[in-house]
């Protein structure tokens, strides 16, 4: 009777293990959900618009990113006397940029549209995320730019896969990665999250963000705006 006992007892500690790691996960994206307003002020905001700027070698850009909720995202670029713009949707991405000598829009990579097609969601990654039929796993605490995190894995409904680490004192995103092509290779693409501040109507935003590109520091948010959709084709 040893043995069996002895397994019995092992499949408990599995089961066990494996519900406290969903409690686990569940708790981390509970504090998230709290610190950014809470899961019934997230469900409110349907659009916003951002205003900002970044350097880039010595180059003034100015950006404004609008978006309206699960519809789609436009970021316009001003720089060096042109106007740029990138556009993704549900069904699509498309860039002009006219910087860079293009003479009409063009198509995105599909896995740079896959990726931004998963932030068309306003109200967050983990918000109801079982009920959108994405994964998410908790990979542990990393330290990351100096900063203890927790590492959560998120694999989305159209295959890409982001991992996110929130800050364990603030409970906020302070980086997000996934992978993307660049040139036919795969390279690993960041943003970080920072200068939190909560906006007249109670929405918290991360004023400045980073990537391989520069930072970017916004200025000028706006929420629950009025969206002509027809920018967005």
């Amino acid at each position: 009777m040893k043995p069996i006992v002895i397994f019995g007892l092992f499949i408990m500690a599995i089961v066990f293990a494996q519900f406290a790691q969903a409690q686990t996960v569940d708790e981390v994206i509970e504090k998230n959900i709290t610190a950014m307003g809470g899961k019934d002020k997230l469900a409110t905001l349907n659009s916003y618009r951002m205003e900002g700027a970044m350097t880039v070698q010595g180059t003034d850009v100015s950006i404004t990113v609008t978006k309206l909720h699960t519809v789609g995202t436009r970021n316009d670029i001003s720089v060096m006397g042109t106007e740029n713009y990138q556009i993704i949707t549900p069904a699509k991405g498309i860039m002009f940029m006219p910087v860079f000598g293009q003479a009409s829009p063009q198509d995105m990579p599909e896995d740079q549209v896959k990726a931004l097609q998963n932030t068309l969601d306003l109200h967050g990654t983990f918000v109801n995320y079982k009920d959108k039929g994405i994964q998410v796993e908790l990979l542990g605490k990393e330290s990351t730019d100096g900063i203890e995190c927790y590492k959560l894995k998120a694999t989305f409904k159209n295959g890409n896969v982001t991992n996110y680490f929130i800050d364990t004192k603030t409970d906020r995103l302070y980086k997000s990665t996934t992978k993307t092509m660049v040139n036919g290779e795969a390279v690993e693409a960041f943003t970080t999250f920072t200068n939190y501040k909560q906006t007249p109507d109670g929405y918290w935003f991360a004023y400045t963000t980073t990537n391989s590109r520069g930072q970017t520091d916004f200025d000028k948010i706006e929420t629950n705006i009025k969206v002509d959709e027809n920018i967005f084709k």
